[in-house]
């Protein structure tokens, strides 16, 4: 429990909490195909404290679920949209994302940028697309090989940390195997790694450190945070996060 409120509290002050960015979210509904249609039901699954969801909702027509376990991040959320004036079109929804309460087709778009690994990608997939309507989009960011080769000490960090890592091909294999048709893929650029996350995180550590006393439990997490940001930009060439657009063929 102490790790999980370490891990809130650092990351609760940034706008993301994973690598993304707006520019990529609106590319992703751009290939969705689901800004031409109207009076939408999605889900943000996996949403932190929101960043793709406040996008989804200022860009389609739709009603926006954003779903995650933390209650805390929920709460700045809603306080995020009240801001820019998007309250009205989001709804809040504290779930694990393995106990969704949503109905069978009740969707037309199910979105996570960055969090499906926490079940892992093919039983995501799975699991959720029942929620879909019949051509309904699943759009998830998804960590991926950019290359087939990898130095050592990247491929051994990453199958440690996340082993069903795969290249892309790997990815759109199992979502056709789960009956989705592709409609586009994009490898995420460094900048929303560096700018838009590690960056951000790093100018928080120091406060961090502070608010714990500088304590082991928070030392390590910080080590561990700095590792993987050298480590990314050691290797930024042979993995990123892949963004995966597909349409529910049945």
């Amino acid at each position: 429990m102490e790790n999980l409120e370490l891990l809130i509290d650092l990351h609760i002050g940034g706008s993301r909490q994973g690598p993304g960015g707006e520019d990529e979210t609106r590319l992703a509904i751009e290939l969705s195909g689901l800004k031409q249609q109207s009076a939408l039901k999605v889900a943000d699954i996996g949403c932190g404290t929101g960043a793709s969801t406040l996008v989804l909702a200022s860009e389609l027509d739709a009603e926006v679920t954003a779903v995650d376990f933390l209650s805390q991040f929920l709460s700045k959320l809603r306080d995020d949209a009240t801001q820019v004036g998007l309250d009205g079109r989001i709804h809040t929804c504290e779930a694990s994302m393995e106990a969704l309460p949503f109905e069978d087709g009740e969707l037309d778009g199910i979105w996570s940028e960055g969090a499906i690994y926490s079940m892992g990608f093919e039983s995501g997939i799975q699991a959720w697309r029942r929620f879909l309507k019949p051509g309904g989009i699943i759009a998830v960011s998804e960590l991926t090989w950019l290359t087939d080769a990898r130095p050592d000490a990247l491929t051994s960090h990453w199958n440690n940390e996340y082993p069903e890592v795969g290249t892309a091909s790997d990815k759109i294999a199992v979502l056709e195997r789960l009956g989705f048709a592709m409609l586009g893929y994009f490898p995420l650029p460094a900048r929303c790694w560096m700018d838009n996350y590690y960056d951000p995180m790093r100018q928080r550590f120091s406060d961090f450190l502070e608010r714990h006393g500088n304590s082991t439990a928070a030392s390590e997490l910080v080590t561990a945070e700095e590792n993987e940001i050298a480590l990314y930009e050691s290797n930024q060439a042979f993995v990123s996060y892949g963004y995966y657009i597909a349409r529910k063929v049945v």
